[in-house]
Formats: C-alpha cells, sequence, structure tokens
C-alpha cells in the first residue's frame, strides 16, 4: 500500500510539481528509490491565449526585418489585385485610342447632336482636366533636364511653323484643291501644337516634359507666327488676338500643369494613387474634343469630298514622319525624336477653326481645320501606339 501511495505522489509530482512536492512525505521518495526514478520535470503551460495576443506575442518575437517584409508582403485580396486589374484596362483602353477616336469621329458626323450640349466653356475645362492628367506626371527636374537642351526646342518649333506650313502649301497645290480650302490647310499648318499632343507623348513613352514645353513655346509663338506665315503664304494678314491667346494658354496650359507638378511635391503618396487613371482621363477627354470639334461642322465635312481628307491626312502623316526622321541624324535619344514627331504631326485645329471662323468671309475656309481634327487626333494616336510597341533602348525609359 505504501508502495503504491509513493508512486501515486511522484507521478503526481512530475506532473504537477510544487504542489505535489508540498504533499508528499520526504520519506516516501526515499522509501523505494521513487525519487531518483522519477525526476520531476515541469511541463510547459498550456494556458490558451487569445488571438490578439497570440499575435503581439508573435510580433515581439519576430525579428525586425520579418515584420518589416510581413508589413510589405502584397495582399491576397483587398485593393491590389483590383489596381492591378485597372492597370491591364488602362494599357488596353490606351492603346485602342486610335479606335476610339473614329468612334467619336464618326459620331460627331452623323450624330452631331450627341455633341452639341458641349458648350465653349466645357470645351476649355476639359483641355484643362487633360493638361492636369498629364502634368502629375512632371517634376521640376524633368523641365531642367529639358531647358539644358535648347536645340530641341528649335528643332521643334522649326518643325511647327516651317514644315507644316511649307508642306500644307505643297500638298494643296499637288491635289488642285480651291483657294477657299488651299487657305484653310495652310492655316491649320500655321498653327501651333495640339494639347493631346501631351497624351500622345506619355502613351508613345516620350518625353512628357519637353512635349509640354513645345506645346506651351509654340502656342506662345503663335501669336507672332500664324498672322506672319498667313500674310507671306496667302498674301493676307490673319488677326491674332494676342491677349486671347496668351490668356488662353494660361489657362488651358501652365495653370494645370503647375497644379499637376505642386500636387506631385506636396502629396506624392495621394498622386501615385490617382496616377494609374492618367491615362484613360486623357484619352476620354480628347475622345469628347474630337466629337464636339466634328458635330460642329459635320456637314461641310461630309461634302468636302476624298481630296480634302486625303490632304489633311497626308499632312499629319509626313509630317510625324519627316520630324522622327529628322531626329536621328542629329543623334538625339529615342525618346526625343518620338516626342518631336508627334509635336509637329499634331496641330490645335480647334484653334485654326477659330480663326477661319473669325477672319475669312468664305464658310469652306474652315472646314480643313474641321477635317484636320479627325486626322491630327487619328494620326497622332496611331504614332503613339506604334512607338509604345516599339522597345526604347535601355537607359532611355
Amino acid at each position: 500500500m505504501a508502495s503504491r501511495l509513493s508512486l501515486l505522489l511522484a507521478t503526481l509530482a512530475a506532473l504537477t510539481p510544487p504542489a505535489a512536492a508540498a504533499l508528499a512525505p520526504p520519506s516516501a521518495f526515499s522509501a523505494r528509490g521513487v525519487h531518483a526514478a522519477v525526476v520531476p520535470r515541469p511541463l510547459p503551460s498550456l494556458r490558451l491565449a487569445s488571438p490578439r495576443l497570440a499575435m503581439r506575442e508573435a510580433r515581439l518575437a519576430a525579428p525586425p526585418k520579418m515584420l518589416a517584409d510581413a508589413v510589405a508582403a502584397p495582399q491576397p485580396e483587398g485593393s491590389g489585385g483590383a489596381m492591378e486589374a485597372f492597370s491591364k484596362f488602362s494599357a488596353l483602353f490606351s492603346n485602342l485610342f486610335p479606335l476610339w477616336t473614329i468612334v467619336v469621329a464618326l459620331l460627331g458626323l452623323y450624330a452631331p447632336q450627341i455633341f452639341m450640349g458641349i458648350s465653349t466653356s466645357y470645351f476649355t475645362g476639359l483641355l484643362g482636366l487633360l493638361m492636369l492628367s498629364m502634368g502629375i506626371t512632371l517634376t521640376v527636374d524633368d523641365f531642367k533636364r529639358v531647358l539644358l537642351r535648347p536645340g530641341v526646342m528649335v528643332l521643334g518649333f522649326v518643325g511647327c511653323y516651317g514644315l507644316m506650313p511649307a508642306m500644307a502649301l505643297g500638298l494643296s497645290k499637288l491635289l488642285a484643291l480651291s483657294p477657299a480650302l488651299t487657305a484653310g490647310m495652310i492655316l491649320v499648318g500655321s498653327i501651333n501644337g495640339g494639347q493631346a499632343s501631351n497624351l500622345c507623348t506619355y502613351i508613345a513613352k516620350g518625353d512628357v516634359a519637353l512635349s509640354v514645353l513645345m506645346t506651351t513655346v509654340t502656342t506662345i509663338g503663335a501669336i507672332v507666327m500664324t498672322p506672319l506665315i498667313s500674310k507671306v503664304l496667302l498674301g493676307a494678314i490673319v488677326p491674332v488676338d494676342a491677349v486671347g491667346v496668351a490668356v488662353s494658354t494660361v489657362q488651358v496650359v501652365l495653370v494645370p500643369i503647375v497644379l499637376g507638378m505642386l500636387a506631385n511635391v506636396r502629396f506624392p503618396v495621394a498622386v501615385k494613387r490617382v496616377e494609374p487613371f492618367s491615362p484613360v482621363v486623357g484619352v476620354l477627354c480628347t475622345c469628347v474634343l474630337v466629337g464636339s470639334a466634328v458635330a460642329q461642322c459635320s456637314a461641310p465635312i461630309l461634302a468636302a469630298g476624298l481630296k480634302l481628307q486625303l490632304a489633311a491626312a497626308l499632312l499629319h502623316i509626313f509630317g510625324g514622319l519627316a520630324a522622327y526622321f529628322v531626329g536621328k541624324p542629329l543623334k538625339y535619344s529615342e525618346t526625343v525624336c518620338r516626342t518631336i514627331a508627334i509635336e509637329t504631326s499634331m496641330k490645335s485645329s480647334a484653334f485654326g477653326f477659330l480663326l477661319a471662323k473669325l477672319h475669312f468671309s468664305s464658310f469652306m475656309v474652315r472646314v480643313p481645320a474641321a477635317v484636320s481634327v479627325v486626322w491630327m487626333a487619328l494620326v497622332g494616336s496611331s504614332l503613339a501606339v506604334a512607338f509604345r510597341f516599339m522597345p526604347v533602348p535601355e537607359g532611355e525609359e
């Protein structure tokens, strides 16, 4: 009996050492050598911790690097998957830019009532939103880098006000356009670069900062160059409201760009989240602008005939290709050549339409500008998508 009692007490001592040791008499362990055979070893605590407490203890026990990796690790669910899906959609939507241009141009031609509600103020606001969507992708360093290369700016200016007017005159003579249509073509060739060129440069993986500066410089230059070229090539002076052009340049180009850059500096995290939406917003704005411009003179566009369509298309195609291949022998980078090509090809046809409407008595003078809106957007977006799929040399991204 004593042997059994000693064995039971020894077992209890192994399970709960403090309590069993207090109950067991010293003689019980030494009577048959049980104390030597059974060494009390305390077991680990079996208490059940709450999930929150367990997580806290795991964090305290984990090395700092493991903690950092855990925080940075992507989550299987949540916004990460949604943003990845949107990025794919954005790329596909931007790559189909030429298709959207054709669709809205056809809508403007055959269903102009869709766009009739877009007033001048909305038109200006959409242009500003387009520029803002590009401004958030820029930094001050981008502009500093561009200003160190004035030769590129000069080349873009010559392409806009030298190459394009001469090409417009040559195509008009070659295709035997009427005097009114010839005047309209020359007017299109002698106006400034279009704001949509900045979006196309972004899609083409070109130099967006250079594109913005070229657009701004040619827009300001239109105050002098457009009347001068019109006088030389048309034999008539086309008055330009210098103050109006300057104010429009500030409102539509400079202010949105500066606001976008300030947002990039002050709120970088928020801008990073918004930036993936920039191409989609730009494409949508451009499409609405194209549809609106075409809708305003759909009837004369349809009545103009194929010769005018061909002249407008070739003007933008040849202008872009010529500018691209001129930049290559001058040892400019691929991104710069793409930018010059798009800036030269794309014109502010809406401005040309306005000048023709205000300063020429013949209605047909404004028709080339309306036709140019379609071909400018179509050719520019096609160039952008084509460039996007062309490899950029390493180090130029």
